[in-house]
């Protein structure tokens, strides 16, 4: 029943107020649901006769209102107060239709008024953060930014950040600065701000606290001044020197890069000079004699070690590249349709060369490296070796760790699994890392003669080396390392790295970046506009950039979009729990930069992690155009399933994206099954930029035994060395590849030279670079490598130079009888 408190006796109203209408004195407020309990709702009038709530347009039944009525002591009007009660089970009913709404009205003799709408909403706070911070290693001064964004909630949660426990206040500490979006900015890191940084959000449900993210702040060292020259030494020589103090490297970061010992020759005048005395001329005669002895024996020795040696040497002149033709070191070649062509027999007159020098140049006789299917260093009687074709065994932890210890070499990034390295020769070779799209082509002759070089390729994590973007600057490659710098070179080595951008140069400016001896980030090329007078030159093919490199080095493509038709290619990657024991289930969607590089790291990671890929990844043009990237999940059998995303779709802000520095960008969607036997999942998964291209994914699996393997299909597994020494790095085999250059290089009057080799092969473009080489035939057959080291149609190559006219530069496959 209703329930009336009455305390001032039941009268007709004053005749002075009988026409006035009601008047709110108090009106219902928004109010939230904490858990199950219900809240209650006040409306007081004065002059009023009746007050009753209306919820959700429907009149609150009679028997449900608390009425009080009392007299206004200053005016003598009466006042009446209604309360009602709102349980969380009245707003669940119309949960995710509209929201819950309830006001009041109230009736005097002459009239009604509405009170303002009061809306109920039941209060929560997720468990799991949007975006946690990072933790990062940052250098003295830097600015810092740790994203947050806390759990869904209702109401909002707020946000406060947390070092060591205890709270920021940026009004005390004016160097902190949270964004409005929760986002923590440290100005200037200081010494004093390395520590463990939480994100703590709350509201009236609960408290969240993020995992904690460790920022260390480092000091990397600078060079002092230059001392001044020393006096000028018997050696005809002075030195200066300086110190990394200025100041010391301290908590992790890096020594100072460069020379810190530099020495020049005097002048005629300033060196000090001695006069030989008839004493030490009779000393050097004696010298020379001893010398002219020595070189007599050494060459008896090497004439009766000559006779003795059986066979040719295997690394230049084997007799098998001369039959194996177009064909792989050891693959038994088909025989083709230009089989019956010409074939040039072995030619045995042909003398062994090896290579003979000593390994290292300095007295270093530790962590030499063995070779599989024999030693690829075979020590001589004299203490010399000689190279091998072969391939190496990795052991890249042992490589680095010693490499790291010389002084060019302290920021080589540890990361065994993504570096690979090799000891070449003047016969060249080849490193890859597998499954990134890295490699290194060292071409024939590219090491000068008489050289034997360590040579090493790393993708670079981003977080691990920090390249300063300016503007609307965006990554399009990965940060490629190979070395060591400052090896001298005859001719280019081709470093292959996967870009992802669409390739068209009118709507990019894309700039390669070469980090120089100091540390700072130079631009060498731009694409495009190359030189051929300059050390860089760029092949740019869809998904692949080839660079033409004397000098070795770490680099990177970056681009800066000419207008709002540029695109960056995306790979969207879907993953999901491989096991699932609760009404829960999630659904992980990357983002990526579509180099194969970070694909390799995030699948790495979500092995870990214990995920599973559930689609075949898609790629998507993301364009230059400010607009955030949404996704979203529609079409789910709603008697089985719900998605606890109370938002219509998910966003990833367009510079996350574009400024391509953050790896791993993903969302991640929550779906609930109403119960442990529903296994089948069927849904409907759409990613687009707003106004931009969007792709969809059509789910339809057993989350219980669907039990594809994360790397089965879409991670193809690149089983070849890491590093190939000598001949079998190469398709085309080295007296072979002689041949054709000698034969197309020199100009021929009708255009059947090398011209109509890159013609034939649609590399015109480059006619130019190829032209200021002494071999312009040799550059082709260097691209030709590196772009079909894994798929090359050696017969194809074969038919294009027959067709040019110089198949007499040709050997071509032989019939299985002839071998």
């Amino acid at each position: 029943m209703e329930k009336v408190v009455n305390v001032w006796p039941v009268t007709a109203l004053p005749a002075a107020f009988s026409d006035l209408l009601p008047h709110f004195l108090v009106e219902p407020e928004d109010e939230y649901i904490v858990k199950n309990k219900p809240v209650t709702l006040t409306c007081r009038s004065t002059p009023a006769t009746q007050i009753y709530f209306k919820c959700n347009s429907e009149w609150v039944n009679q028997n449900d209102h608390v009425i009080e009525r009392t007299v206004d002591p200053a005016t003598a009007l009466p006042v009446m107060q209604v309360t009602i009660e709102v349980t969380r089970q009245q707003v669940e009913k119309v949960f995710g239709l509209n929201e819950y709404w309830c006001q009041c009205v109230a009736w005097s003799t002459t009239g009604t008024q509405k009170s303002q709408k009061a809306y109920i909403r039941i209060a929560y706070l997720r468990k799991n953060f949007e975006e946690e911070p990072q933790g990062k290693e940052v250098a003295l001064d830097q600015e810092v930014l740790l994203r947050c964004h806390p759990p869904e909630g209702v109401p909002q949660a707020e946000v406060e950040w947390q070092r060591n426990e205890d709270v920021l206040d940026p009004v005390s500490d004016p160097n902190f600065f949270i964004t409005p979006d929760h986002n923590l900015i440290i100005k200037k890191a200081r010494l004093v701000d390395t520590g463990n940084y939480t994100c703590l959000a709350k509201n009236i449900v609960a408290r969240r606290k993020s995992n904690s993210a460790t920022v260390l702040v480092y000091v990397d060292g600078g060079w002092s001044e230059w001392s001044k020259w020393s006096a000028c030494g018997a050696d005809c020589s002075m030195w200066r020197s300086r110190e990394c103090s200025q100041p010391s490297p301290g908590t992790g970061g890096k020594d100072c890069q460069g020379l810190d010992l530099q020495s020049i020759n005097c002048t005629s005048e300033q060196c000090p000079q001695t006069v030989s005395g008839a004493e030490d001329v009779a000393l050097y005669v004696g010298m020379v004699a001893v010398a002219l002895c020595l070189t007599l024996l050494l060459i008896v020795v090497v004439l009766v070690y000559r006779r003795k040696k059986e066979g040719l040497d295997a690394d230049v002149a084997d007799s098998s590249i001369l039959t194996t033709g177009f064909q792989p070191m050891g693959i038994k070649p088909s025989k083709p349709e230009n089989s019956h062509l010409l074939t040039i027999q072995p030619d045995l007159t042909t003398t062994t060369t090896s290579y003979q020098g000593t390994l290292r140049s300095r007295h270093d006789t530790t962590g030499k490296f063995s070779m599989s299917n024999g030693p690829l260093l075979d020590p001589l009687p004299n203490g010399s070796h000689t190279l091998h074709n072969g391939k190496l065994n990795s052991d890249p932890a042992e490589f680095v760790s010693r490499l790291s210890t010389q002084t060019y070499f302290k920021t080589l990034p540890r990361d065994v699994a993504n570096t690979s390295y090799g000891t070449f020769n003047f016969l060249g070779g080849r490193l890859t890392i597998p499954n990134t799209g890295i490699s290194l082509l060292i071409p024939p002759e590219a090491i000068p003669r008489g050289k034997i070089y360590e040579i090493y390729l790393t993708v670079q994590r981003k977080e691990d080396l920090r390249l300063p973007l300016a503007g609307c600057q965006t990554l399009l490659s990965p940060i490629v390392s190979c070395g060591p710098p400052g090896v001298v070179l005859s001719r280019p080595v081709i470093l292959s790295m996967d870009h992802c951008f669409d390739a068209c140069l009118d709507n990019w400016a894309v700039r390669l970046k070469k980090q120089n001896y100091e540390g700072a980030w130079e631009d060498v090329l731009l694409m495009g506009e190359e030189l051929v007078s300059e050390p860089y030159y760029c092949q740019l093919e869809a998904e692949t950039c080839r660079l033409f490199t004397e000098q070795l080095g770490t680099f990177a493509l970056v681009g800066e979009s000419l207008h709002m038709g540029a695109a960056k290619r995306l790979r969207l990657v879907l993953f999901s729990d491989a096991y699932c024991s609760t009404l829960e289930y999630n659904i992980r969607v990357y983002c990526m930069d579509d180099t194969q590089d970070v694909f390799k790291e995030v699948m790495q990671m979500e092995r870990q992690l214990g995920g599973r890929l559930i689609d075949e990844p898609h790629v998507l043009l993301f364009k230059d155009s400010y607009h955030n990237l949404r996704l979203s999940i529609h079409d789910m059998p709603q008697a089985h399933w719900r998605s606890k995303l109370l938002a219509g779709y998910q966003e990833i802000p367009f510079y996350h994206i574009w400024n391509g520095s953050q790896r791993y960008l993903h969302c991640t969607f929550t779906l609930e099954r109403l119960s442990l036997s529903t296994c089948e999942l069927t849904c409907q998964l759409c990613v687009w930029q707003v106004e931009g291209e969007g792709q969809s994914f059509a789910l339809d699996f057993n989350i219980a035994k669907d039990t594809r393997a994360l790397d089965s299909e879409f991670l193809l597994m690149d089983s070849n060395a890491t590093a190939l020494a000598g001949p079998s790095a190469f398709q085309i085999p080295y007296l072979i590849r002689q041949k054709i250059c000698s034969s197309l290089d020199a100009p021929c009057p009708n255009g059947a030279d090398w011209r109509m080799l890159a013609q034939r092969l649609k590399l015109e473009r480059h006619m130019s670079f190829f032209a200021s080489k002494a071999s312009p035939t040799s550059v082709i057959l260097d691209l030709w490598e590196a772009q079909h080291f894994h798929s090359g149609n050696i017969n194809q190559l074969a038919t294009v130079m027959a067709d040019i006219g110089k198949q007499e530069a040709m050997i071509f496959l032989v019939s299985d009888g002839e071998c």
